[in-house]
């Protein structure tokens, strides 16, 4: 008997449900991004009102701008990794690997039938990446890309204001993993 013209039915998920399924949760990641127009508003670069000031501000916008600035870490890392292409290949390997066994996972990870817990797979992947780019001879270079990353990222922190930022405190306390109040502290403007 043939089958000619009947739409098969897919008891596994296709390839685009696959793509379509990866997009999503990477949208859902990506949704705490905060709008840049927002984070570069120069009406809100203000010096802030002493040290203790300085650490208020620093944790709200750190809690807030989390997803922004792990961007920009991550842009400026790469940026230095152009004049090196074999780190470049291998930190693109090492993306894909993110994206397929830690973002874009629906169930559990599970090797020779035993699950293995996020955390672990975020520590191994996270160690990895580093060994891999560190035996390209990028050492420095990575040090030096995180630390200019770094700086980048708390130099904004401490100079933007934070009364004009609008998140609860359940949002910013699961990005950081801390209770931050944002806009509270007339210190920290």
């Amino acid at each position: 008997m043939t089958t000619y013209g009947t739409i098969p039915t897919a008891s596994q998920p296709s390839d685009l449900q696959y793509i379509s399924r990866a997009k999503d949760r990477i949208k859902t990641g990506l949704r705490t991004r905060r709008p840049w127009r927002q984070m570069f508003d120069v009406r809100s670069i203000r010096p802030p009102g002493g040290f203790s000031g300085s650490v208020s501000r620093c944790r709200a916008n750190i809690a807030y701008f989390f997803m922004n600035y792990v961007i920009i870490v991550f842009f400026i890392l790469f940026l230095s990794l152009l004049w090196h292409p074999i780190s470049l290949i291998v930190f693109v390997a090492m993306m894909a690997a993110w994206l397929f066994l830690y973002f874009m996972r629906d169930e559990p990870l599970v090797i020779f039938r035993r699950t293995i817990d996020d955390r672990i797979v975020l520590f191994l992947l996270a160690v990895l990446t580093l060994v891999f780019l560190f035996l390209t001879n990028v050492t420095l270079n990575i040090i030096v890309a995180l630390a200019i990353g770094v700086a980048v990222v708390l130099v904004h922190s401490v100079f933007r204001k934070t009364d004009d930022l609008t998140a609860d405190e359940e949002t910013a306390g699961l990005m950081t993993g801390v209770g931050v109040r944002i806009g509270v502290s007339s210190s920290s403007s």
